[in-house]
C-alpha cells in the first residue's frame, strides 16, 4: 500500500520565471506532487539549491542516482528516506544533487504516504494533536532584493489577527489595497509597481514606508473590528558592508542599528522584526532581543537558516525568540521537522515561510498547522501566495 512504485522528476517554473523542480512519488496507493522554491535574499548558510553544474545536470543525477534507489522503498520511513537522500549526495551543503531536488522528493514522499493512509498532510506530519493555524504574514511594502527601487529595508509586513483564519486572510488583502490607495493619494504622479511577493514597490524612504504601512494597519483593523499589526523583515546582511548598514540616507554601526531597530519596534507597535542585523551577529541579535524581545519577536532567518546546529547556536547565546522555517533552506523535511522541535524546546515561536520565487504548491500551508507556527508567511496576493492561504481556508473548515 505505502510501497513507493515511480518517482518522476521534472523542471518547472517559479514565480519569478526561473527554472526550478518538481517531483512527484506514486505509491501503491498515493501520490504525492512538490515543487520546490527558491529564494532571492538567502542566507550564507543555506544548502545548495542547484549545483553549479545546473538544473538539468542535477536532475539527469537524480534519475540515474536517486529514482533506483527508492523504487520498492516504503514511504512511510520518512527519517530512513531522508538519511539516505543526505548520503547519496555526499556533501554537507547538498551541491552535489541540490537542496531542491532533495527538499522536492522529501515533501513529495510525505504527500504521497499521508494520501496512502487518508489522512492530510497537516495531520500525518503533526499527529493527532490539536491543530492551530498561523496568523497570514503578508508583504505590502518593500523592496531590497525583492524590488528594484524600492526600500532599503527589503519587506514592511502585516499580521492580522483576526477571531478566524478567514477573517484574517482578507484583512491582509484589504491591508495591501489600503497601501496602494495611501501611495496614490501621497504621490500622485509617481510609479507604482509590485516586487517578486506581489508587494507594492515606490520610491519612498524606509520612514515614509513605515508609517504608509502602520496607518493601513490601523484604518483596515477600525473597519474590521481586530488587530492588524506590521511587521519588517529588514535582510540586514544584504546591505551591511565594513562593518557599517549602508541605508541611503546614513550608515549605522551595530549599536546605531540596535537603536534603530528598537525605535522602530516601540514607535509603530511591530509584531515582528526579522533579521535585523548581520547573519554572523549572533551578539547583536541576543542584545537586541534582551531590549524589546519582551514586545516583539525577533525572528532569525539569514541567521539560521533552518538549521538545527545555527539554532543551538542562537539557543546559548540568546539570540532572538522566533526562527523563519523553510524546508529547502536545509533540504528534507526530517532536518526541518528537527529544526522546529529544537526552536520548540527552547521556547521559540516559529514562522513558516515562502520564498520569493514561488510556486503554487500549498504544502507550506499543512506544515505552518502541524509546526505549530505562529505565523505563515507567504504573501498578501498573487497566485502562488493565496494557494497557500485557500489552502488554510480549506483547512480551517476540516479542523
Amino acid at each position: 500500500m505505502t510501497l513507493i512504485e515511480d518517482i518522476v522528476i521534472r523542471k518547472i517554473l517559479d514565480s519569478r520565471g526561473n527554472p526550478t523542480v518538481e517531483v512527484e512519488v506514486w505509491t501503491e496507493s498515493g501520490f504525492g506532487r512538490f515543487g520546490a522554491p527558491s529564494g532571492a535574499s538567502t542566507g550564507a548558510h543555506e544548502v545548495m539549491a542547484v549545483p553549479k553544474v545546473g538544473i538539468d545536470k542535477a536532475i539527469e543525477v537524480f534519475q540515474e542516482e536517486v529514482v533506483p534507489a527508492f523504487i520498492g522503498f516504503d514511504s512511510l520511513d520518512q527519517e530512513e528516506l531522508d538519511y539516505q537522500l543526505v548520503d547519496i549526495d555526499g556533501t554537507k551543503d547538498l551541491s552535489r544533487i541540490g537542496g531542491n531536488l532533495t527538499v522536492a522528493l522529501s515533501l513529495a514522499n510525505a504527500k504521497a504516504a499521508s494520501e496512502a493512509l487518508g489522512i492530510p498532510l497537516y495531520r500525518y506530519i503533526g499527529g493527532m494533536m490539536g491543530c492551530d493555524l498561523p496568523y497570514p504574514m503578508g508583504n505590502v511594502l518593500g523592496g531590497g532584493k525583492h524590488a528594484i527601487g524600492g526600500t532599503d529595508i527589503q519587506e514592511f509586513l502585516v499580521i492580522p489577527q483576526g477571531g478566524t483564519f478567514t477573517d484574517s486572510v482578507f484583512a491582509g488583502a484589504m491591508v495591501h489595497k489600503k497601501v496602494a490607495s495611501i501611495l496614490k493619494k501621497r504621490f500622485p504622479t509617481a510609479a507604482l509597481g509590485k516586487g517578486d511577493e506581489g508587494a507594492w514597490v515606490a520610491k519612498v524612504t524606509n520612514n515614509e514606508a513605515m508609517e504608509i504601512v502602520s496607518q493601513a494597519c490601523m484604518e483596515v483593523g477600525d473597519e474590521v473590528g481586530f488587530t492588524i499589526q506590521p511587521g519588517i523583515d529588514v535582510a540586514a546582511s544584504s546591505f551591511f558592508k565594513d562593518k557599517k548598514y549602508h541605508y541611503a540616507d546614513r550608515k549605522l554601526d551595530t549599536q546605531g542599528q540596535i537603536a534603530y531597530m528598537a525605535e522602530l519596534a516601540d514607535k509603530y507597535e511591530l509584531f515582528s522584526i526579522e533579521d535585523p542585523l548581520d547573519e554572523e551577529d549572533f551578539e547583536g541579535f541576543a542584545e537586541l532581543t534582551e531590549e524589546i524581545g519582551e514586545r516583539c519577536l525577533i525572528i532569525g532567518d539569514d541567521l539560521f537558516v533552518t538549521n538545527e546546529e545555527r539554532l543551538l547556536r542562537g539557543i546559548e547565546a540568546g539570540s532572538c525568540n522566533a526562527i523563519l522555517i523553510k524546508p529547502n533552506q536545509i533540504g528534507t523535511l526530517t532536518r526541518t521537522i528537527d529544526t522546529v522541535k529544537l526552536a520548540n524546546e527552547a521556547g521559540y515561536q516559529n514562522v513558516i515561510s515562502h520564498r520569493s520565487g514561488e510556486t503554487t504548491d500549498p504544502a507550506i500551508a499543512h506544515l505552518g498547522v502541524a509546526f505549530g507556527s505562529i505565523c505563515i508567511k507567504t504573501g498578501a496576493v498573487s497566485g502562488e501566495r493565496i494557494a497557500k492561504l485557500n489552502e488554510l481556508i480549506r483547512i480551517e473548515e476540516e479542523i
